[in-house]
């Protein structure tokens, strides 16, 4: 089953936090801090019309926006609307929570232990968290073949190992192989045989980039295979878990 996940993650309250930390050192007002109470964590305040004052937070892995009366004694959630029917909360969480988040989780995937699938100079970049043994992630790779084969997108397969026995070492022999998009490429082109033959001894080099590759996918929430992280046309961090099919593919790798 595909569940689609939106911009904010768990994985993501990591940077919402130290945001927080930095916000609930000011003393708030009493609805915003009975609204912290409740499971909302302030990232900042921004400027609003009609003498109210902005603060975007989140809650529940949602970026939202509380708006504060001028008399400081009542919170309003949610969207504000001018008479255009225009959203005039999207630009300040945007700025405050979307952006910031985007960045920082984008920074932290370049870091982690990946396999690049096509070209390095591709246009657009798509990270997917990829186990060795799962079929799902097999059916990703072989639905992106049109974008990759094309030099349209790079897949960066964070390589994982959570779902079998022999998961981590073939997860080790894709890494530590001479090629390893080559045995990447070998290994889901044989997936039904098996793939590769898994490492009978990990260097230590490889299991520690491997469980630092799982503890990263569990800070963004990622719960399974393939768990894929793309950005939108708005450049904002988007999280697709499974195996995307149809026009969700199209928007994960763009325009054949």
């Amino acid at each position: 089953m595909i569940k689609k996940v939106s911009l904010v993650v768990a994985g993501l309250l990591a940077l919402v936090g130290v945001l927080a930390l930095t916000a609930q050192a000011r003393d708030w007002p009493a609805p915003i801090q009975a609204l912290e109470k409740q499971g909302v964590e302030i990232v900042g305040t921004f400027d609003a019309p009609g003498g109210l004052t902005g603060y975007a937070g989140m809650v529940e892995r949602q970026p939202i926006a509380v708006y504060l009366t001028a008399d400081e004694k009542y919170a309003i959630v949610g969207p504000m609307i001018d008479s255009k029917g225009t959203n005039l909360s999207l630009k300040p969480l945007e700025k405050l929570v979307s952006k910031p988040m985007t960045d920082r989780v984008w920074k932290d995937l370049e870091k982690s232990a990946w396999v690049g699938d096509g070209k390095k100079n591709a246009p657009r970049i798509v990270y997917t968290f990829t186990d060795p043994n799962c079929p799902y992630c097999n059916q990703f790779w072989n639905d992106s073949r049109p974008w990759v084969t094309s030099g349209k997108v790079q897949l960066r397969h964070v390589m994982v190992a959570i779902l079998g026995p022999t998961s981590p070492g073939k997860a080790a022999a894709i890494l530590g192989a001479e090629d390893p998009q080559a045995a990447l490429t070998h290994h889901e082109k044989n997936h039904a045989q098996g793939g590769v033959k898994p490492l009978s001894q990990m260097p230590e080099k490889i299991r520690a980039q491997l469980a630092a590759n799982q503890e990263l996918m569990q800070q963004l929430g990622a719960a399974a295979t393939p768990t894929i992280f793309y950005k939108d046309a708005n450049g904002l961090l988007q999280q697709l878990q499974g195996a995307p099919s149809g026009e969700m593919l199209g928007k994960i790798m763009g325009p054949r």
